[in-house]
């Protein structure tokens, strides 16, 4: 039995889901996302909570259960609080501003990074060296922020880079004589 998928997820009052063949919407303050479960699981609502069970007791439905309803659990996470990821920029003139729609990053290369924000993120730099990522969708906020992070992944020698706040780099010594 899957310890997750037993647990149904609770609705906070003004959140609200509906639910048409494998497909669940969930409406909240901050927006609606939906997703679509596989023929593998039953997703219903019962007394202000969404309940997910397997269909049957092979493996697929199996696995398919405990991902399903966390895959309905960031639904409902995503339009009450959203998500949000904060990154960090290390190195001697390495900073990102915003300018509209646009991130434009200075990293060390010849020229300025313009990094253009797709559409249901938000990204915005309170400071010169932090840019912080948010929306309702986890996958698309993570995803945004692992592009941002890959124009200069930090470095294991002098750390610098861009990294995720709190991340801990490796060092490693240089070489000696």
């Amino acid at each position: 039995m899957s310890r997750i998928g037993k647990k149904p997820v609770e609705l906070p009052s003004g959140v609200t889901a509906t639910i048409s063949g494998q497909t669940v919407e969930v409406k909240g303050p901050k927006g609606t996302r939906s997703f679509t479960a596989t023929d593998d699981v039953t997703i219903s609502v019962e007394e202000n909570a969404v309940k997910v069970e397997p269909r049957g007791k092979s493996k697929r439905a199996r696995q398919q259960w405990g991902m399903s309803r966390t895959q309905v659990a960031n639904l409902v996470t995503g339009v009450t609080q959203g998500f949000k990821k904060e990154l960090e920029i290390q190195g001697v003139g390495y900073r990102a501003q915003m300018q509209g729609n646009v991130l434009k990053l200075n990293l060390g290369y010849s020229h300025d990074v313009d990094f253009q924000i797709p559409d249901g993120v938000t990204v915005t730099a309170p400071k010169q060296t932090e840019i912080v990522v948010e929306g309702i969708d986890q996958q698309l906020v993570g995803q945004v922020a692992a592009n941002i992070r890959e124009w200069r992944a930090p470095e294991p020698y002098k750390g610098k880079g861009i990294r995720y706040k709190g991340e801990y780099i490796f060092r490693k010594e240089g070489k000696k004589k």
